[in-house]
């Protein structure tokens, strides 16, 4: 994002301008003083020896900086009130030139600069000594006398704000000027106080001369105190600058306000004109260079960094600062010169040994200011939070696009296709319909069985491939489950709609090469509209694909829904009454599958399960027999079920000297009823269960849409002291939202991720991932779908706590389990008691 330039600055040539108005008035003023006092030149012994005291205490400063200009506060009243009162004024003028012309000789300032502040010094003393000849004349060291004297030094500071305001009006801006003066206040009361130092002064050596070497001592004690206080106060801007930028980065999160904040700040915090951030491109990650400019509104996308200076720092890892005040790299010096930077301090940005970019500041402001190695320091802490916010941002960008794609074919997945209807049917278009296509592959488990999954993925992907080509660029293509595709686009009619399904069908159809093998492949399409099928984006997907299954037993593979597809759905309501009569009687079952501890294999608990063995229909899947108590408002008695025996067989499990911790799963209706909370605080106090022996799980997925509502249940649940589990963590679509929302405990990673990791670097990169970012929260993990050694021992390196799944045991009834744990699993002693270990694991 590119900013717009501020209005641009007037040649610096206009400083002479009020250069030659401060020379004027020194001239004339001076030319008064001198008429005044006429033989004021024989006391140049005096003012050869005070120069040095006006040269030493000019270069005691501290820099102000106001936009690219600055101005010096320092203890120059000090000497000025002695000078009035022991001096002439023009012997003053004199000498405060002479001391500021040295001053500015010494740190090699430029010629214009040099002569506007010779000529503001001078004007100010000037002015100051027309002020003593206009006021009353004074005598000894009375009040009147300070105020006289406090009267002339004040107006020589004036006169040198003013003049530093003038020259920022003229070359700036007036809004520069004006904020100079809002900033004034603080060098108008310094200079305060030293004029009552110098009247203190004044009044040691009206009475004797030799308490200058009194006064001596206590004006090094007060530089000292002075220089020191400066830089405590600017090592505690820093400090706080820094704790500014730590928590911008964290507030900004991953909002795209990230690098502007960081940058803005960055170049603030080091006083530089420019402050960068440079990314190579990597992956899917575009390259990214943008900079912050002083005076310029929003950030650029230029850079004056020489890139002899960002190749060593990235070639050799390391932080890279040239500037006249650095030994490292002066090397470099030429190029800096070359390319018209004054200083430069490049860091590289880390992520592990990697660099992913570099972090540059450029140019530090104002004519006394340059870079240190302390500055180094700085700018590398910076970098560390730059680095991590860049990776954050980097890593919740690829949970993101993993959650909205299908991870094989890279094509968008259910839930992607899913929002892009919801705003496709919103729109209503006249004498065009809503299109949603879904092709099903027909052969797929042969191709799985027989030849592996691999070829099976081959031949997925190739079918992606082709489906992409297809379909057009007005359409979307997704995967939507294992073997469906879908493709949602705008048509002129249903009739229009089933003739391009039968063209894509036909089109996808013929050889596919997977391996050493051409298979003909074949799909079968199903077709539903909106409006004509409904608006709901889930109804439209769910009817499509019946019509797809349908479509299997027609020659020529492709159907338009109709309502007698539904069949399913008639049926699986038909199982509502015999659901009502399992739940009453006892016919339900709970299986439970044990948890188990990665790192010492202690069991801690298990995960109550519901299975239901039709009388008729035999086994019913549990997505089935929810689904059909969700629909029937059962849920909650199921729940009940559920947890009821998962509190009984806790209390025995407690009473036989072998505790176990318990897991039940939550839908999204539960946590809508809020008289759940109540419900369990009876049942454990029933069966006398400490709460935190009870895990609730909470798919991620079903809970999209319903947070807000569900929010109030979980705080309730969670201060009865029960645990809250986020299941299924990473198939949803604001996983990491819901870890700040959600007052969880723990998060269990999706087992389609864990089964995974041991042959897809994708899915252990993401395991990896969840795990990091579980620590970050606080939050243990749960991996389920644990099945191999190898997955056992991966989870181990990187630090997962707990494990669920075959590898231990399948999910086993009551009295399956008692059997499992006394043949697989001995006591040990542990710190916080006895525990129950596994003998051995696999």
């Amino acid at each position: 994002m590119a900013g717009r330039q501020s209005p641009p600055r007037r040649s610096p040539e206009y400083v002479w301008l009020i250069t030659g108005t401060l020379t004027i008035i020194t001239v004339v003023f001076s030319v008064i003083l001198a008429h005044q006092h006429s033989g004021w030149y024989r006391e140049w012994p005096a003012a050869l020896m005070a120069l040095p005291f006006f040269v030493l205490v000019g270069i005691g400063y501290r820099y102000v900086l106001i936009r690219r200009h600055g101005f010096v506060l320092n203890l120059i009243e000090i000497p000025l009130v002695l000078g009035f009162y022991f001096a002439p004024a023009v012997l003053v003028v004199v000498v405060s030139a002479l001391a500021m012309l040295i001053k500015e000789l010494r740190r090699n300032a430029a010629p214009d600069k040099l002569a506007f502040n010779v000529a503001r010094a001078s004007a100010g003393a000037a002015s100051g000594g027309i002020a003593l000849a206009i006021l009353p004349p004074f005598e000894g060291t009375g009040p009147v006398t300070w105020v006289v004297l406090g009267i002339a030094v004040t107006i020589n500071t004036l006169v040198s704000l003013f003049a530093v305001v003038a020259v920022m009006v003229t070359v700036e801006s007036l809004q520069a000027g004006l904020e100079m003066l809002r900033v004034s206040w603080l060098g108008l009361l310094a200079a305060e106080v030293c004029i009552v130092i110098g009247l203190v002064f004044v009044i040691a050596l009206d009475t004797t001369w030799w308490s200058a070497i009194l006064l001596f001592v206590i004006a090094g004690v007060l530089t000292l105190a002075y220089t020191s206080y400066s830089d405590f106060l600017r090592q505690h801007h820093t400090l706080a600058e820094l704790y500014e930028l730590a928590n911008a980065v964290v507030e900004s999160g991953q909002d795209v306000t990230l690098v502007d904040s960081l940058l803005v700040r960055a170049r603030a915090l080091m006083q530089s004109e420019f402050a960068t951030i440079r990314l190579p491109a990597s992956g899917r990650h575009p390259e990214v260079m943008l900079t912050s400019k002083i005076e310029a509104q929003g950030l650029l996308d230029v850079s004056n960094t020489p890139l002899e200076v960002i190749q060593r720092a990235t070639a050799e890892r390391r932080s890279v600062a040239v500037g006249p005040k650095i030994d490292a790299d002066r090397d470099l010096l030429p190029v800096l010169r070359a390319a018209k930077v004054k200083d430069c301090i490049v860091v590289p940005l880390r992520s592990g040994q990697a660099v992913i970019g570099t972090l540059e500041v450029i140019n530090r402001l104002g004519d006394l200011k340059n870079f240190t190695l302390s500055d180094v320091q700085v700018v590398e802490t910076i970098a560390a939070h730059a680095a991590a916010a860049v990776e954050n941002s980097r890593l919740v960008e690829r949970l993101r696009y993993d959650a909205y794609h299908d991870r094989l074919t890279s094509l968008p997945n259910r839930r992607r296709i899913t929002d892009a209807l919801t705003e496709s049917v919103k729109i209503r278009t006249p004498g065009e319909v809503v299109a949603v296509i879904l092709f099903d592959v027909d052969g797929l488990r042969d191709v799985n069985e027989s030849m592996g999954h691999d070829a099976g993925d081959k031949l997925l992907t190739e079918v992606a491939v082709r489906l992409r080509k297809i379909a057009g660029a007005g359409a979307l293509v997704g995967r939507i489950g294992g073997d469906e595709f879908v493709v949602t686009l705008r048509a002129e009619s249903t009739e229009e709609t089933v003739r391009l399904a039968t063209e894509m069908r036909e089109q996808l159809r013929g050889p596919m090469a997977v391996g050493t093998l051409t298979l003909d492949v074949d799909t079968a399409a199903g077709v539903a509209v909106q409006p004509d099928h409904g608006d709901d984006p889930d109804a439209l997907l769910r009817r499509a694909e019946l019509a797809a299954n349908a479509a299997k037993a027609l020659p020529y593979g492709v159907q338009l829904f109709h309502p007698a597809l539904e069949s399913r759905a008639v049926r699986r309501l038909g199982l509502a009454a015999d659901l009502r009569r399992a739940l009453d009687s006892g016919e339900l079952e709970v299986h439970f599958q044990p948890k188990v501890t990665i790192q010492d294999r202690h069991l801690i608990g298990v995960e109550c399960l519901a299975r239901w063995q039709h009388p008729a229909h035999g086994e019913v899947s549990p997505e089935d027999f929810v689904a059909v108590a969700e629909h029937t408002g059962q849920l909650h008695r199921l729940t009940e079920v559920v947890l009821t025996a998962g509190l009984r067989h806790c209390r025995e499990w407690a009473d036989a000297g072998r505790p176990l911790s318990i897991a039940v799963n939550l839908s999204a209706r539960t946590l809508l009823d809020p008289r759940f909370p109540d419900q369990v605080h009876e049942l454990l106090k029933q069966y006398r269960v400490p709460p935190q022996q009870v895990t609730f799980e909470i798919s991620e997925p079903s809970m999209l849409g319903e947070i807000e509502r569900a929010l109030p249940t979980l705080y309730r649940l969670r201060d009865l002291g029960v645990r809250l589990s986020v299941d299924d963590f990473g198939t949803g679509a604001s996983s990491l939202s819901y870890l700040r929302q959600l007052p969880v405990h723990e998060v269990k990673i999706d087992d389609s991720f864990v089964q995974g990791m041991a042959t897809d670097s994708g899915d252990l990169a993401i395991v990896r991932a969840v795990v990091g970012l579980s620590r970050e929260f606080g939050l243990t993990v749960v991996a389920e779908g644990v099945e191999s050694e190898l997955t056992f021992d991966l989870l181990a390196e990187m630090g997962c706590e707990i494990g669920q799944g075959y590898f231990f045991s399948r999910p086993l009834p009551v009295e399956r389990l008692n059997t499992w744990l006394s043949a697989q699993t001995e006591p040990e002693e542990t710190p916080t008691g006895e525990v129950r270990r596994l003998r051995a694991v696999g």
